[in-house]
């Protein structure tokens, strides 16, 4: 609300009516305005998805849609508003860029470039309080992802609120004497490919860590992407096909399979694969 008391001729609520949001932010970006439409994630793609199809990703609309809320860790509002699928939904719409960043100093550097990017997008962010990961940005790109932590043995690819979970899941490999490289993939779509690929060659095996669904998100990005490239074993973590339940945040993350050490055992398992897997063939792709 502090935007609206400050700017209140650029603020519109439009209370529980989530098309007509969608509806009013195509309207504006049609007459030359960066229209940014925020809600909860559930609200913002499923409640809506054919509305933004057709009236923003079709005609390739300058909005920019800010979803709140996002994932299993919503807690008590249970089932219903923890949005698990809005990363497939939006990735695969033609022309929409899509973005997850993990604290509040990268969303807001995700924000500005955002503002600064021509065409429909979508940004995702949770509901707890973040640590804060980041201090400072030299450089935020979209498309670009950001190595956190070097590692040779396996690399950790997460993005959003599983962060935090990898960096933990990182320190405790450690311990174990497994060295895991931890790279923040912040744009889901178009994604780093360049950097996916190098880890996939200099450690072998990746792990996806995402507050997700595992069909169709971060992991499934990644898959698609080093299939073509450089196929590597790789595991995921994320919510295995099924809807959410009320309860804390903790619990759920714990229950649902998305905690560090959950992270852990998939890193060992992956890296067992990896390391009985054959070298990877390069291919040429055919005309």
């Amino acid at each position: 609300m502090r935007f609206g008391n400050e700017f209140p001729q650029r603020f519109f609520d439009m209370g529980i009516q989530e098309k007509n949001m969608i509806g009013v932010a195509a309207g504006l970006a049609t007459c030359g305005k960066i229209a940014i439409a925020a809600t909860f994630a559930a609200f913002a793609t499923g409640q809506v998805y054919n509305t933004i199809r057709q009236s923003i990703a079709y005609p390739k609309l300058n909005v920019k849609i800010y979803a709140t809320h996002a994932g299993i860790s919503v807690g008590g509002d249970g089932a219903t508003h923890q949005m698990l699928e809005d990363l497939a939904l939006m990735r695969c719409l033609p022309n929409f860029t899509v973005l997850a960043p993990s604290d509040a100093t990268e969303t807001a550097k995700a924000m500005e470039a955002v503002l600064q990017h021509e065409g429909p997008t979508y940004l995702r962010i949770g509901r707890e309080d973040e640590p804060e990961l980041f201090t400072e940005f030299d450089d935020f790109q979209i498309g670009k992802g950001i190595t956190l932590v070097d590692g040779s043995d396996v690399t950790l690819a997460t993005c959003g609120t599983m962060t935090k979970q990898a960096l933990e899941a990182a320190r405790d490999l450690k311990k174990k004497g497994v060295s895991a490289r931890v790279v923040e993939i912040h744009t889901i779509k178009p994604l780093d490919g360049a950097l996916l690929e190098r880890c996939a060659r200099e450690t072998g095996a990746l792990v996806t860590c995402e507050e997700h669904m595992i069909a169709g998100g971060l992991g499934g990005s990644v898959a698609e992407e080093l299939s073509r490239r450089y196929p590597v074993p790789i595991r995921y973590i994320g919510v295995n096909d099924s809807f959410g339940e009320s309860g804390s945040a903790h619990d759920l993350i714990a229950k649902y399979g998305l905690a560090p050490k959950h992270i852990v055992e998939a890193t060992l398992d992956v890296r067992r694969a990896g390391r009985a897997a054959p070298s990877p063939v390069a291919r040429v792709p055919r005309a």
